[in-house]
């Protein structure tokens, strides 16, 4: 079996947006060097100060180098039907497979990471970083944060490996269908292995025990799998996936249920990697207030998070409808309810439509007497009900609680059956929203929770227990 030993220094942390500046390549065959390549590249762009002092690569170095696709065939030549060896091998594959890859050559490699096999060959040391390891272990690093000395380093530890390798491992890790060296650098296998083909909720952690990720998954396994797979040459990708140490999970009873548990976890924990989420918000409410003269008027305000508002909306279009809906039923004042501004009295006075409130015509006991009407219309229509679903196991179902229009939680209750029977009474389970929520956990409520709770009842009415 014969090796490619690489090592690269590049212009920054992910191969889309960034340049190599130094290439070196070993052909090793387990034992020894065979072969050595090694060159500065022109990058085609400048090289950050900060990685000019950490290299001693510089742009004025580079200016007369090859540019990579000058030597592009050349390192074709020099890695197919080699195993890629590195010191965290997906860093320098994604930069190499993506040059490559501009320049036509379809790089296919088997991957070989030095840190994951360290890490299960030679066990117990304190970090595996390559300068660190090489300093415990007592290879010496001549030219260290250049690509030919960290790759004569890597080449010798490679060797140390292979020879520790007593049982066979890196051939069965190389073998067809294992994906270990798809895995990030720091994630022990396993941390997959663990993990169930259920629902759920799984959390990435970094060196800290510090969430960086939450995801939800209809199997967990293979979820959690396809993050690592496929060779995204981003930098989010590549910071993300280096962060990643330990995983922990939470096992759901539908992929329903992981929806939710995500959601409300994002908001608990505001993980580092997770942005769509973050920023769903309400964006307006209906809310209620006394004026100084007494009355009751309904408005539509930019959603408070801490002002329990009657109704949220996403769009200011969709509370207007509504506040027109009910003040047209109820005979409210538009006025009052801050449709209309700028006038003495509102127009559906003169038409019968307002009885004189914005006025002083209608006295604010008369008046609010409607508005409290109003705001139980309101509450009627909002809907309360329980979703019932199978559980985890066969003794047990789960719930989803909706009251009044607002989410309120999820859990498990006891039952063997899955959910009840269409059109059949659940004569076992609780009647009432205040029998149930003991045995549910309360969890954050949004429109984004609501609108998934309300579409899967309307996909799946048997499971649904009015209240």
């Amino acid at each position: 079996m014969l090796y490619a030993v690489v090592d690269i220094e590049t212009t920054g942390g992910y191969a889309s947006g960034n340049g190599i500046t130094e290439i070196a390549v070993l052909v090793h065959d387990g034992i020894s060097i065979l072969e050595r390549y090694e060159t500065l590249l022109n990058p085609g762009q400048e090289i950050p100060v900060y990685i000019q002092a950490l290299t001693g690569i510089t742009d004025e170095m580079v200016a007369d180098a090859p540019r990579f696709e000058d030597v592009a065939g050349r390192l074709y030549e020099l890695l197919q039907d080699k195993v890629f060896v590195a010191h965290n091998v997906n860093f320098d594959y994604s930069f190499v497979r993506h040059q490559l890859g501009s320049c036509g050559y379809e790089l296919q490699s088997k991957k070989l990471c030095t840190v994951r096999m360290s890490r299960k060959l030679l066990p117990g040391h304190a970090s595996y970083s390559l300068g660190k390891l090489c300093n415990t272990l007592g290879i010496s690093i001549s030219n260290r944060h250049r690509a030919g000395g960290d790759a004569e380093a890597t080449a010798v530890l490679l060797a140390m490996l292979v020879a520790a390798d007593t049982e066979g491992l890196i051939g069965k890790i190389l073998g067809r269908g294992a994906k270990e060296q798809n895995l990030p650098p720091n994630l022990p296998r396993t941390e997959v292995d663990k993990l169930p083909l259920c629902p759920g909720v799984y959390y990435f952690k970094d060196s800290k025990g510090k969430v960086i990720y939450v995801g939800k998954a209809k199997s967990l396994r293979k979820r959690v799998s396809s993050h690592f797979t496929g060779n995204n040459t981003g930098r989010q990708r590549q910071n993300f996936l280096k962060d990643i140490y330990s995983i922990d999970f939470e096992v759901c009873a539908t992929e329903l249920m992981a929806f939710i548990l995500e959601a409300a976890e994002i908001k608990r924990l505001w993980p580092d990697n997770n942005r769509a989420m973050k920023r769903f918000e309400h964006k307006y409410g209906l809310y209620v207030f006394e004026d100084q003269k007494g009355y009751l008027r309904l408005g539509i305000d930019k959603y408070k998070r801490f002002v329990p508002a009657l109704y949220s909306f996403n769009t200011l279009l969709d509370g207007h409808n509504l506040l027109r809906m009910l003040a047209s039923a109820h005979v409210l004042c538009e006025k009052l309810c801050s449709i209309q501004r700028g006038r003495l009295a509102c127009t559906a006075h003169a038409e019968g439509g307002c009885a004189g409130a914005c006025i002083g015509k209608e006295s604010a006991a008369a008046y609010n007497v409607r508005v409290k009407y109003a705001m139980a219309d309101l509450k009627a229509m909002l809907p309360s009900f329980a979703l019932i679903d199978e559980g985890r196991h066969g003794e047990e179902r789960s719930c989803l609680l909706v009251e009044e229009g607002r989410f309120y939680g999820m859990g498990y209750i006891a039952g063997s059956v899955s959910a009840p029977e269409p059109g059949m009474p659940a004569a076992d389970l609780p009647g009432t929203a205040e029998a149930l929520k003991p045995l549910l956990k309360p969890l954050p409520s949004n429109d984004y929770i609501v609108n998934l709770v309300l579409s899967h009842a309307e996909r799946f009415p048997h499971k649904k227990l009015l209240l």
